[in-house]
């Protein structure tokens, strides 16, 4: 980490500003700016957060809901209490992890997916950007399904390769996809959020998952070498992020 982040990081206005208004981070705003934006969580929604420590958009999530909503988070780390937020801890991927999402919501329709996840920073651009879409498809291809038709999909992706077979594969199942960069956003951050609305009904026909898609779209650029696919990193299948608040 660079003395220049450091600094940036302890003088940052958005950082102040999350600890004056009791949320747990800055990316709390990021949420606030894509709900004033584009209005995608109304009360009563059931929410799922997929990434959900430290907790700044469960506590966003929570707000917006009100007492009839519901918010359940998943993440590898542990997340301290938020009154109206049910928190799991363990790996997306896992089955029995899988399993106690679903029980959750206790037969609730799930109205939107909110997830601002990040790769461990490793200092590589490439590694990171590459991890980054590796995690959304990982979201998406568990909690899409889960989704009611109509409901809206958020996320965090950083730019690069796979974006844009990214934005097409999510063009077939939604009806809007807006890319949107929050103001709370660092100047120099490469991140871009997608604010999905309005699942289409028929979305689980389509024969690929967006992991499918995008391997397939990159493939054909030349960028992904199916036959060296594991050779050169090893990259971490749960959700342990390292949030750039």
């Amino acid at each position: 980490m660079s003395k220049r982040w450091f600094s940036e990081h302890r003088s940052d206005p958005w950082r102040r500003k999350a600890r004056q208004e009791g949320y747990r981070a800055r990316s709390a705003f990021k949420l606030k700016e894509i709900q004033e934006k584009f209005n995608p969580i109304r009360h009563g929604d059931a929410v799922l957060d997929v990434g959900c420590a430290p907790g700044g958009w469960s506590q966003v999530a929570c707000e917006l809901v009100g007492r009839e909503g519901l918010v359940v988070g998943v993440d590898l780390q542990a997340t301290s209490p938020i009154d109206g937020a049910h928190f799991i801890v363990g790996d997306i991927q896992d089955e029995m992890i899988q399993d106690a999402t679903r029980e959750a919501f206790n037969g609730r329709v799930i109205n939107t997916v909110i997830s601002d996840i990040s790769p461990d920073i490793s200092g590589r651009y490439d590694i990171d950007q590459a991890v980054s879409i590796d995690l959304v498809t990982m979201v998406c291809n568990f909690s899409l399904p889960l989704l009611n038709p109509g409901g809206a999909f958020i996320t965090k992706v950083f730019q690069g390769p796979g974006l844009d077979a990214l934005v097409r594969a999510l063009k077939r199942r939604f009806s809007k996809v807006h890319r949107f960069s929050p103001i709370s956003s660092r100047n120099a951050s490469s991140e871009i959020y997608l604010v999905c609305k309005n699942l289409k009904p028929h979305h689980n026909g389509l024969i690929q998952t967006v992991g499918d898609e995008i391997n397939d779209a990159l493939s054909k650029e030349g960028i992904l070498d199916e036959g060296n696919e594991e050779e050169d990193i090893e990259v971490k299948t749960g959700f342990s992020v390292h949030r750039r608040d």
